[in-house]
């Protein structure tokens, strides 16, 4: 049996100094790894962007090691934030550059890739 997913690839408003930063803090060990993940990135033009994980496009972000104690309530809560339980998003597993198999948010409502990010990452749009 394979172990857990117990990482996230956070890309978007979940990174250090975004807005949702807060809501990630309380459940990651360590510092992260800057790394990627094949994807496209998207501004949907509401202070947050939208990924579509796949493809040979990289989308730029951080993975963390979540604390394997908090781990379902880590997942639940980041769910609820992220709109997973409306549909907006939907949680996924990714590969990453730097090896780890990680959760992360796709987006889950066309309409929300209004512009895609060149270059793919949100912290340099």
């Amino acid at each position: 049996m394979s172990a857990p997913v117990s990482h996230l690839f956070v890309y978007g408003t979940l990174r250090p100094g975004e807005v949702r930063w807060q809501h990630l803090a309380p459940f990651v060990v360590g510092v992260g790894i800057d790394t990627s993940s094949p994807g496209a990135l998207y501004d949907t033009e509401l202070g947050y962007p939208a990924a579509m994980f796949g493809g040979a496009s990289r989308i730029h972000g951080r993975v963390y090691a979540l604390d394997a104690a908090l781990l379902d309530d880590a997942l639940a809560h980041l769910d609820d934030v992220e709109g997973a339980v409306r549909g907006k998003y939907a949680r996924v597993t990714v590969e990453t550059a730097s090896g780890h198999t990680a959760w992360a948010y796709q987006c889950g409502e066309a309409a929300l890739l209004v512009r895609r990010i060149e270059g793919g990452d949100w912290l340099l749009r």
